[in-house]
């Protein structure tokens, strides 16, 4: 299983220490040093049902800088892969990637559903 996230985001901490409390075991990858690649957000994207959307980290002050809450409406999903592959900080972590299943973001829910 591949734990995606950033050292220093508290919701990837939370879900970090969640994992860690229930003994699940994980290979962590830093977002912001290993990015994301658009063959990679394809294919989790595909595997986790969710709109493309949900992957764009919309607190993020880049994406607020960049005004995309404006812009992804007009963009195809070939751009915004594009874009969210040029940079990990406009990705919304932690994801978690395990076989078939994609959790984008930490809902104790989903999780408990995940790994029960």
């Amino acid at each position: 299983m591949k734990f995606i996230c950033y050292p220093k985001c508290t919701t990837c901490q939370k879900a970090k220490k969640w994992l860690d409390d229930k003994g699940i075991s994980y290979e962590l990858r830093d977002i912001k040093e290993n990015n994301p690649t658009e063959k990679e957000l394809r294919e989790w994207y595909k595997k986790s049902g969710l709109p493309l959307k949900k992957f764009f980290n919309t607190s993020g002050l880049l994406y607020k800088s960049m005004e995309l809450k404006n812009k992804l409406p007009d963009m195809s999903d070939d751009e915004q892969i594009k874009l969210l592959a040029s940079d990990g900080m406009l990705v919304k972590r932690p994801i978690v990637v395990d076989g078939d299943n994609v959790l984008v973001g930490f809902r104790e829910k989903e999780y408990e559903e995940l790994f029960k």
